[in-house]
């Protein structure tokens, strides 16, 4: 059989499990035959099926993600190595990235970048990548994900320090000093949330839950963040696409002006914060 006939029986197969059966199949032949997706549609469609393509179809109909079965994920234009220790990167969470930049878009860019919660590293990485110069640090408590992170910061940012803690133990900041720039993608979903099987079978439960209504993380967040800013210093924390109300009460509990920012598709994805001392929050339209 060749590539081509492989293909269309893969995506066939794979159409009960997937919406995006066609692209799953043509990405898993691409990993099998060590070629990028361009180069399997443009050179490989008569080639031979490599002998572990059956193997990776199988794992997918199971549910598998398909980032965890090729090891890796695109996140803002950077190819981050990834593990069932951490979540997948996905497109909304670009929202806080296009969300710093333009944040500090005619401004002096972020001396220093916190990155808490950093999983594979993808948000922190994603803004070295804006501003190279800055000094980046990222918090994981997971040792598991700590390691998948700090291979991904020696191949893209090789000064990022990856540093153990947790938010909800006392004096975990101690000595981290002030940042012009907070990210934050926490564990916001509600315990009993109807999720993809893929989502739910598959990807770390410490980072997906937070509590029955996903807003015990932020509870327990967002009240220090303001001890984490310099003078114009602002966070980005992603939330659920229903949480922006109750989120940005929050952060107004704190201290601080809340600012929402929609995804590409325009659902509710991002709260920018600052206190008052700090620089206006952002610039362009917004939700509030």
């Amino acid at each position: 059989m060749k590539v081509a006939e492989a293909l269309r029986a893969a995506a066939d197969r794979l159409s009960a499990t997937s919406d995006t059966a066609r692209l799953d199949a043509e990405v898993l032949m691409a990993h099998a035959l060590g070629c990028s997706r361009t180069d399997l549609l443009l050179r490989h469609m008569a080639a031979a099926v490599p002998d572990g393509f059956d193997a990776l179809v199988e794992r997918r109909t199971g549910h598998e993600p398909v980032a965890y079965i090729t090891g890796t994920a695109e996140f803002y234009g950077i190819e981050l190595a990834v593990s069932p220790a951490v979540l997948i990167p996905r497109g909304d969470t670009e929202t806080l990235i296009e969300a710093a930049r333009e944040a500090f878009a005619g401004e002096a860019p972020p001396e220093r970048i916190l990155d808490l919660g950093t999983g594979s590293g993808a948000l922190l990485l994603a803004a070295l990548s804006l501003w190279p110069d800055a000094e980046g640090i990222a918090i994981e408590r997971s040792p598991e994900a700590s390691a998948v992170a700090k291979a991904n910061a020696r191949r893209h940012a090789p000064s990022a320090r990856i540093l153990e803690g947790d938010w909800t133990q006392t004096d975990w900041a101690q000595g981290l000093g002030r940042f012009d720039l907070v990210l934050s993608n926490p564990p916001y979903v509600e315990e009993h949330a109807n999720l993809d099987a893929s989502v739910r079978q598959y990807e770390p439960a410490s980072a997906l839950f937070s509590g029955l209504d996903g807003l015990d993380d932020y509870r327990i967040l967002v009240p220090q963040l303001p001890a984490l800013f310099t003078a114009r210093g602002i966070a980005l924390v992603e939330i659920g696409w229903t949480q922006a109300d109750a989120v940005t009460d929050i952060a107004r509990g704190a201290g601080m002006s809340a600012r929402v920012h929609c995804d590409l598709a325009g659902r509710k994805r991002a709260v920018e914060m600052a206190v008052s001392a700090n620089i206006p929050l952002g610039k362009g339209p917004a939700d509030h």
